[in-house]
């Protein structure tokens, strides 16, 4: 068995492993299933952590066998959605609080998704599967992967969906959904100002530098991680016992992105295209890698 291989299985297996985790701590103080005989008696958020995973990997044997990324943004979305659903319906008990929730990470979930859908069906082409929708075992992880993200992003506000106990809008959910609606505008902003740039086709080997990108190199991965961190606020007066576990749900998101998957991956891309050039390295001087700040001068 190739090297590739066994990390990639061994990463499944580790994902899964994380994710039980986040089931069983989830699963505290949470509703559970009882009219659906092969449910009954099971926490609704142990489910939603299932049906994460599930999606994912149904959703990998035809993106494998026709070898195509196209679809794997979309999946994440309606994966979001699939587990708002099923927490709205499952939960008899479910407030103003869990609504809200649900609206917020459902807006945000159609949005993200299908702006991303467009992205990689206007481009042909998602350049980080290149390789590795190739590898049958890489590429299942990928699809794995995606199914954690789903799970540890929404596990806090998941946790307030499927509680069974109910606590009164206050403080928490105002300052929550007001950051959350900072994050939101801000990663919208981002994403449009980027999309009408790359629109122009004399910008085709050029860098933004202006919006939003005049204050960070990467606005739009510091507008996720402030929404993420709106939902967990709104969540805090839900979480008992081993749910404030789910808190983990704002960290694992800015970890993610600024050191795996998001800002330093765009960082080593971006050095390598343009890092000879005096004004990309203008740029990068003056400019804040994440937190949107002034300008240096």
């Amino acid at each position: 068995m190739k090297p590739i291989t066994i990390k990639s299985l061994i990463g499944v297996l580790v994902a899964v492993a994380v994710g039980s985790f986040i089931a069983f701590a989830g699963s505290h103080n949470s509703v559970v299933f009882g009219e659906i005989p092969i449910l009954a008696g099971l926490p609704v958020f142990a489910v939603c952590a299932l049906l994460a995973f599930g999606v994912q990997w149904i959703a990998y044997v035809p993106a494998y066998v026709f070898q195509t990324e196209h679809y794997y943004d979309l999946m994440g979305g309606f994966t979001y959605v699939s587990l708002v659903i099923l927490a709205v319906i499952a939960n008899p008990f479910l407030d103003l609080r869990g609504g809200l929730v649900a609206l917020l990470v459902g807006v945000w979930a159609i949005r993200l998704s299908t702006f991303l859908f467009r992205r990689v069906k206007e481009a042909g082409f998602d350049r980080r599967f290149n390789k590795m929708k190739t590898i049958p075992a890489q590429f299942l992880m990928t699809w794995t992967l995606q199914g954690l993200w789903v799970l540890v992003t929404f596990s806090a506000g998941l946790a307030a969906m499927t509680s069974a106990q109910q606590v009164p809008l206050e403080g928490f959910a105002l300052v929550g959904t007001a950051v959350w609606l900072l994050g939101f505008v801000i990663e919208v902003v981002a994403d449009a100002q980027k999309r009408r740039f790359r629109r122009d086709e004399s910008n085709t080997q050029a860098f933004i530098t202006t919006g939003l990108w005049s204050w960070s190199r990467h606005p739009n991965y510091f507008g996720e991680i402030i929404l993420w961190l709106g939902i967990a606020i709104i969540a805090v007066p839900t979480l008992v016992g081993w749910q404030w576990v789910t808190l983990i749900s704002p960290i694992f998101v800015f970890v993610l992105l600024n050191y795996i998957s998001g800002v330093q991956m765009l960082e080593r891309s971006a050095d390598k295209r343009w890092g000879e050039d005096p004004e990309y390295k203008a740029y990068k001087a003056r400019t804040s890698e994440l937190i949107p700040l002034p300008p240096k001068a």
